[in-house]
Formats: C-alpha cells, sequence, structure tokens
C-alpha cells in the first residue's frame, strides 16, 4: 500500500504552474505591437521605436522624443520628477524605463537630482550646499545638532553652516561682510587658533588663562568665554538658565566645590 505519484504531461504541468495573472501577462506580450503615430512629433513610428513607460501610464511616444523631453527637463530646468508628456495625465517617467533611451551622462544627472529631491523633502531645514563655485555639494546634517564649522566632505574646503558661506575664522557670520584684505583672514585664523573670544560689543579679543568664564571687557560689557554671547547684570549668579553648555558645567563644578569641598577643608583647619 501506498500513495502513487501520477506524472503528468510536460505541457499540462506548464498550465498548472503559471497563475492566471501570469497567464493574461504572457498573452499580453505575446501580441504584436503595430505601428503608431507619436503623440509629440506627430509622425508613424514603427513598433520597435516606442517608448513603454512600464504599468505607469501606456501612452504612443517614441523613444527619440522622450529622449528630449527628459534633456530638456533635466538639464535646462533640473526638475527632477518628471512627469509624463501627455495631456490631463498625472503619471512620473520611470527612470528605470527611460535609461535605455538615454546618455549615460544624462541618466546619472537625473539620478543626482532625485537623491537630491529626496534629501531636501527629509532635511529640509538641515541641509546647505557648499559655497564653493567649483564644488557645490549638497551637505545633510544627519546628527541634528547645532552647527557652526563644517568641512564639505567633497572639496574638503571648510564653511560655516549657520550663514551658509565659506568659513569666518575669529568672527561671526554678521560680522564676515567687514573682510577687507588678507590681513583680516590672517587676524581672523589667529583668533582661532589661539582660542580668544571677541568681545560682542567692542570687538576686541580677550584671551582667558584661567578662572571664570564670565568676562568683564575693558569697555564695561560682561560676556561669556566659551560662547561669547553677552551676560546681563541680573544673570551674574549661579541660579540662572546658563547661555552654554560650558558655562553650566563649569558652574557646576563651582557649586561642587563650595558644597562640599570647602565645608570639609573648613572642618578639617577647626581645632
Amino acid at each position: 500500500m501506498g500513495n502513487t505519484l501520477q506524472k503528468l504531461p510536460q505541457n499540462q504541468k506548464a498550465e498548472i504552474s503559471k497563475s492566471p495573472s501570469q497567464k493574461d501577462e504572457i498573452s499580453e506580450s505575446k501580441e504584436p505591437d503595430s505601428d503608431f503615430t507619436c503623440e509629440i512629433c506627430i509622425e508613424n513610428v514603427s513598433a520597435d521605436n516606442k517608448f513603454k513607460n512600464r504599468s505607469m501610464c501606456k501612452h504612443d511616444f517614441c523613444s527619440d522624443c522622450i529622449a528630449k523631453y527628459i534633456e530638456a527637463k533635466v538639464m535646462e530646468y533640473n526638475i527632477a520628477n518628471i512627469s509624463c508628456p501627455a495631456l490631463n495625465c498625472d503619471s512620473s517617467l520611470d527612470p528605470i524605463s527611460c535609461r535605455p533611451v538615454i546618455s549615460n551622462h544624462l541618466f546619472d544627472k537625473w539620478c543626482d537630482l532625485l537623491c537630491s529631491a529626496t534629501v531636501l523633502e527629509y532635511y529640509s531645514d538641515r541641509f546647505v550646499y557648499c559655497p564653493y563655485r567649483d564644488c557645490s555639494a549638497l551637505i545633510v546634517n544627519e546628527c541634528n545638532d547645532k552647527v557652526d564649522k563644517s568641512t564639505c566632505p567633497n572639496c574638503k574646503k571648510k564653511l560655516c553652516f549657520q550663514c551658509k558661506s565659506p568659513w569666518h575664522a575669529g568672527y561671526g557670520c554678521r560680522e564676515k561682510g567687514m573682510f577687507r584684505d588678507k590681513n583680516d583672514v590672517l587676524a581672523g585664523q589667529l583668533i582661532e587658533n589661539m582660542k580668544w573670544t571677541r568681545c560682542p560689543k567692542c570687538g576686541n579679543a580677550v584671551e582667558r588663562e584661567s578662572g571664570c568664564l564670565l568676562i568683564d571687557c575693558r569697555c564695561g560689557h560682561a560676556f561669556c568665554h566659551a560662547c561669547g554671547k553677552e551676560i546681563s547684570p541680573s544673570q551674574r549668579t549661579f541660579i540662572r538658565r546658563s547661555c552654554c553648555k560650558k558655562m553650566r558645567q563649569y558652574e557646576i563644578c563651582q557649586l561642587t566645590m563650595w558644597e562640599f569641598v570647602l565645608p570639609c577643608m573648613w572642618k578639617r583647619n577647626q581645632p
């Protein structure tokens, strides 16, 4: 006793293995395409030169017209999402379907535009373009942190992520227009390398050797040496909102010293 395996004819097995939807697709593909009239150039075109936009839409366009249409959209207008040229059609052209009819250079340019459009959609407030004319690469802040000085991954040059301009060493974003000659640039680089902080009121560079981060400039203006922000007289206490992370760390160290270290030292000195 046992089950017996009955062999089916070869043609019958092929029919069973294919679903009805696959049969319909095969029957449609077997139907030969006939010559048609292109809707753009209004000329009779052979079926071999017909453009097929996958399953998005089925309009009668020749491959030459589609190639010229894509070239105009990409090279002249920098459009990433290219719509079908047919009237009242909301479908877009499929890049994979268009690849055989356009040049490699045009296809690469189109892919770059599509990539940039996707990045700008998801990182609308966290990107800049490299400000140098020989680069103009797209730079994305993926960490979502506040970035000032940054390096372009393409040309390796320094830039300011906030004002989207070449890096202005030693100067703020509002002061970048003050550059007059190379001496101003060299002075700014010296201030940055020596880690000096410029007073936001008078512009003098201040060097901090040690002590508190709160700086009293000779012009009478008080500011934070770490971030350069102004500190008003009402803020000259430990119980306040810190202007930056470094100032907060410094205040925590000071509070720890006043609350724990100094009382212990005082008790030791008692008879």
